[in-house]
């Protein structure tokens, strides 16, 4: 894991990689109803949160799968897995996130934090993409997508005034197709990384 080596290429993928399956202009539908129903959610503090579990997970993640014996290249393959499925919820309309009875007032942390931002899916991602991007252009990508959450729940309001719920329709498919693509990537690659190492030590 090497930080301190900027490409502009990397950052911009690893950007919209986690744009993609943070979906946050997908979840402004979400985010209207919640705060239609009395519910609040504070941008700034999302945003930071969000961020806290990202930093914690990229730099724990993988001393936490040693302890199952996992590597980064198995994670990932598991990783698309999960992408893959994301997308076809996202292509086909299927509801993720269910309002429960009995909430708090306050839905900054639950639902909009985790699951909507730092769900499985955005965690998973984050060290699927470690096997492919510098640390640093990574951590680059995590910080611009936090801009972008701050900035969206901040001006959901506005938002929705400008853009139509058919924009954000036709966004969200858009982001779903993108993340078939990416899921695809990420299998293909390491699963032709893993077969590589198991070759080299049998020989």
């Amino acid at each position: 894991m090497t930080i301190g080596h900027f490409s502009f290429e990397e950052f911009i993928s690893a950007f919209f990689v986690l744009f993609a399956i943070i979906d946050i202009p997908g979840s402004v539908p979400i985010i209207l109803n919640l705060r239609k129903n009395g519910k609040q959610v504070y941008a700034g503090k999302a945003a930071l949160l969000s961020f806290v579990m990202f930093i914690i997970f990229y730099f724990v993640g993988e001393a936490f799968l040693r302890l199952f014996h996992v590597d980064i290249a198995s994670f990932a393959i598991a990783g698309s897995f999960i992408i893959f499925v994301m997308a076809l919820e996202m292509i086909l309309d299927i509801q993720i996130f269910k309002e429960q009875e009995g909430s708090p007032k306050d839905a900054t942390f639950f639902p909009v934090v985790f699951p909507l931002i730092a769900g499985a899916g955005a965690l998973t991602t984050l060290i699927s993409i470690r096997s492919q991007y510098d640390t640093f252009n990574i951590l680059s990508a995590v910080i611009a997508n936090m801009i972008v959450v701050y900035t969206v729940l901040k001006l959901t309001k506005k938002i929705s005034r400008i853009t139509s719920l058919g924009s954000l329709y036709v966004i969200r498919k858009f982001f779903g197709i993108i993340l078939l693509a990416i899921s695809v990537k990420l299998f293909a690659s390491n699963l032709t990384y893993l077969i590589e190492t198991f070759i080299s030590e049998d020989q």
